[in-house]
C-alpha cells in the first residue's frame, strides 16, 4: 500500500492535533501490537529535524491514532513550508508501514 498524501496546516504557537483513522478497503485496521511516530524536516532529504510529532494508538482496534505538537515546540517553527511523514511500526521495526506523508504549512503567530 502507498502512502497517502495529506497537507497539513499548523498555526505558529498553538496546540496542533489531529486524529486519524486508519483503514483498509474501507474496514478499520487493527493496529494492536503497533506504534506511530512522525517527524517533520525543512526538505524531503534534509538531516535536520524540525519537529517530532507525539503519536499515540488511542484505539487499536478501531485503527485510531492521534498526531500531536504542542506550543511550546510549535512556537520555534519558523513560518514556511515543512515536509512530514507519519509511520506505524512493530517492536524493533519488524514491521513498518508509511500511512501518509506531505507538505506541513506552518503560518506565521502575530499575537505574542
Amino acid at each position: 500500500m502507498a502512502a497517502g498524501t495529506y497537507n497539513l496546516q499548523i498555526d505558529q504557537g498553538s496546540d496542533y492535533a489531529s486524529t486519524l483513522t486508519i483503514t483498509e478497503s474501507g474496514v478499520a485496521k487493527d493496529l494492536t501490537g503497533y506504534s506511530a511516530r512522525a517527524q517533520m524536516r525543512p526538505t524531503k532529504s534534509s538531516s535536520t529535524l524540525s519537529a517530532t510529532f507525539t503519536c499515540t494508538v488511542t484505539n487499536a482496534s478501531g485503527g485510531v491514532l492521534k498526531m500531536e505538537l504542542s506550543n511550546s515546540i510549535t512556537k520555534d517553527l519558523a513560518a514556511g513550508v515543512y515536509y512530514y511523514d507519519l509511520e506505524i511500526y512493530t517492536a524493533a521495526d519488524a514491521s513498518v508501514t508509511r500511512l501518509l506523508e506531505g507538505q506541513v504549512t506552518v503560518d506565521p503567530e502575530v499575537t505574542r
